[in-house]
């Protein structure tokens, strides 16, 4: 790609700044793993609570939604919904809502209030794996290669070396790990989804109808059952506000780059988002780092950039 051709790209195809936009999108939502748990700590939010996880992950993806709406309506952005019928783009727009913020984060905030936060970090890497197999099914121009398969068996390796070792270094749960992976299986179909999204409505609009719309739909069950933010503190607030920052950041950088690159080209970033995730958990958690995470961890990076490989 010679120069001319480069600076006729919009900034989001642009190779360097894919790259850096990309990065920052993964980067932000590996710090999202402790950020949570410190959030649950701080308003007393305790396992068992299944209600106020509903509410808390509702007001977080409500409120950035909201924000990325009134930033839309700033900027002049289309609202239109292009064939506005719960069989076209509307019921696109609430079957994406739904997947891509109420069912993924009800199943990722009860799943990660049972399980460590570097072991989870890890474990939804599979959301990745889990793309490229349905992009093959469902899209013909992605057609499964050997490349591809040793790249996602390298990957879910790694997601198994997770359960290695004795009972206290972790063992698969159900209401832990299993509700892990409903979250990655949510976030892969949520993903493959994004592009049909932008092509009924302007992305940056249908990004905020999502995270409005389906932080709405977890705070209504949260509060029929009897979920609450039980000690409200200064502390409290300000991790829910970085989490905000999170949502609003990370879905926007990564939901416009998806529209405008192949899904690889952006999903390779992803692989970061293990080790950051287990890095942070560990420094602001104190959680035991063990080793089995960076053997996970580096297969399922390794498995990432094997299917990413020689991607233009």
């Amino acid at each position: 790609m010679n120069k001319e051709q480069t600076s006729s790209l919009s900034i989001f195809q642009r190779p360097i700044w894919v790259a850096a936009l990309a990065f920052t999108a993964a980067f932000v939502w590996g710090w999202a793993y402790p950020l949570i748990k410190l959030g649950f700590q701080e308003f007393h939010i305790t396992t068992d609570m299944t209600g106020s996880k509903m509410l808390f992950a509702g007001i977080r993806f409500c409120i950035s939604g909201i924000i990325i709406l009134a930033v839309a309506k700033y900027l002049h952005r289309d609202f239109t919904i292009k064939h506005p019928s719960l069989l076209g783009g509307l019921g696109w727009a609430i079957l994406y809502a739904l997947l891509n913020t109420t069912f993924h984060y009800a199943f990722f905030y009860i799943g990660l209030s049972y399980s460590q936060g570097a072991r989870a970090a890890i474990l939804n890497s599979m959301s990745v794996f889990t793309v490229v197999i349905l992009a093959c099914i469902f899209f013909k121009s992605d057609k499964m290669s050997s490349r591809k398969i040793l790249g996602c068996v390298i990957g879910i390796m790694g997601i198994l070396a997770l359960n290695l070792g004795g009972e206290d270094s972790g063992r698969f749960t159900l209401l832990g790990d299993g509700m892990i992976i409903l979250n990655a299986l949510c976030s892969a179909f949520a993903s493959l989804m994004t592009r049909g999204l932008g092509k009924r409505v302007d992305v940056f609009v249908g990004t905020g109808y999502s995270l409005a719309l389906g932080g709405a739909l977890l705070i209504i069950p949260g509060l029929l059952m009897g979920g609450t933010l039980p000690c409200i503190t200064p502390l409290g607030i300000v991790y829910l506000l970085l989490l905000i920052g999170i949502s609003t950041i990370g879905f926007t950088l990564y939901n416009k780059l998806l529209t405008c690159n192949p899904v690889g080209k952006v999903a390779i970033y992803n692989s970061l988002i293990p080790a950051i995730g287990a890095i942070s958990s560990c420094v602001c958690l104190s959680e035991p780092f063990y080793w089995k995470y960076l053997i996970a961890g580096g297969l399922a990076t390794i498995g990432i950039y094997i299917i990413n490989k020689g991607k233009k």
